[in-house]
């Protein structure tokens, strides 16, 4: 985690998309970390009806993440049918359907894949081996059916990644966390978070940590890991007796829904290599700042890399893998959409806005 490089990495990953009702842009750096750990996904047309974005922080290793960011958004509408139509519920079975796929033979091999040198040559054989014949596997989800539950042999991933994702559907917006990676919507010129930062020093999760048998030490789960929540992480999931929700580190995200009105500009989905660096309100003002002037989104997120990007590794801030995705609303959203007070300021309030 603390490995740095003698001079950063600073070529960035971009990308820009739109639809009727939204554009994007998206930008990812490795910086001075000796890894690049992060991944993301941004599908505008998840179907005809809905946006996903999501952005996955790995830790201990890029797998999980990269996982996450592979199949999450597919997950979502597999569940649907099993919700009763409640996209939140979908979304929330999601979280906890990366840890059960993981555990089994099938997400072993696939982990593999996402693995590097021989683990990624030994996960390719073994994968094509195990791979349905005939047509997109990303078309066949159904055949992770013969993984259900975990594996007898194998414990699931020792690393973790962090998840928050962006749902949108007509004027609902969901957003469902879990870690410190982080959501906030501009209404108004107002930043308004919509996804909390699950440390363990939070009375809630500290009180989920010590129930489970796990400790807090130096502000870190069991004295090693620094959120609360997150995919993976199997070693902290080990207690039989308890329910999913309730292991030392969960990956229960908490989930935020919000209805648009045209007093909404945008939203920015981020790690927290962006918010070790600049506060919600702080990166609201200065994507206004440039939004306007640049051809591109993924320029403005561009910026903001370069703008948290530390001159050393001296202070620490700065120095981590940085993902920024900013989504912003096309006007009019709905004419009819009541703009005044509610949605934004209500969900940012449970969601305790700093």
């Amino acid at each position: 985690m603390g490995i740095y490089l003698s001079t950063p990495k600073t070529e960035k990953f971009s990308e820009d998309g739109e639809n009727a009702k939204l554009k994007f842009g998206l930008s990812s750096m490795q910086g001075w970390r000796a890894n690049m750990e992060d991944a993301h996904a941004a599908l505008p047309d998840l179907n005809s009806s809905t946006s996903f974005f999501g952005v996955y922080d790995g830790h201990g290793g890029k797998v999980v993440a990269k996982f996450c960011a592979k199949y999450l958004h597919s997950q979502v509408l597999k569940n649907e049918g099993s919700s009763s139509g409640d996209l939140g519920a979908s979304v929330q079975k999601a979280f906890f359907r990366m840890d059960e796929m993981m555990r089994g033979q099938r997400g072993w091999r696939e982990l593999a894949i996402l693995g590097d040198k021989i683990n990624k040559f030994t996960g390719m054989i073994e994968g094509l081996i195990w791979s349905p014949k005939g047509g997109d596997s990303h078309d066949r989800q159904d055949e992770w059916a013969f993984e259900e539950g975990p594996h007898s042999d194998f414990p699931g991933p020792t690393s973790g990644s962090t998840a928050c994702v962006a749902v949108i559907r007509n004027n609902q917006l969901i957003v469902a966390n879990a870690g410190d990676s982080r959501c906030v919507i501009s209404r108004k010129g107002q930043a308004y978070n919509l996804s909390k930062d699950h440390k363990p020093e939070l009375e809630v999760e500290r009180e989920r940590i010590l129930k489970a048998g796990g400790f807090i030490h130096a502000g870190r789960v069991n004295g090693s890991l620094n959120l609360a929540r997150a995919i993976g992480d199997m070693e902290f999931k080990q207690n039989k007796f308890l329910p999913v929700e309730k292991q030392i580190v969960t990956a229960n995200p908490d989930i935020n829904t919000v209805e648009l009105c045209d007093d909404d500009d945008f939203i920015v989905l981020a790690c927290d290599g962006i918010w070790d660096c600049m506060s919600s309100q702080q990166l609201v003002d200065f994507i206004h700042e440039h939004i306007n002037t640049e051809t591109r989104l993924s320029a403005v997120c561009e910026r903001v890399l370069d703008r948290c990007l530390a001159p050393s590794t001296a202070g620490g801030e700065g120095c981590d893998n940085m993902t920024m995705i900013l989504v912003q609303f096309k006007k009019p959203l709905n004419k009819n959409t009541d703009c005044s007070e509610s949605s934004a300021q209500a969900a940012a309030s449970e969601a305790e806005t700093k």
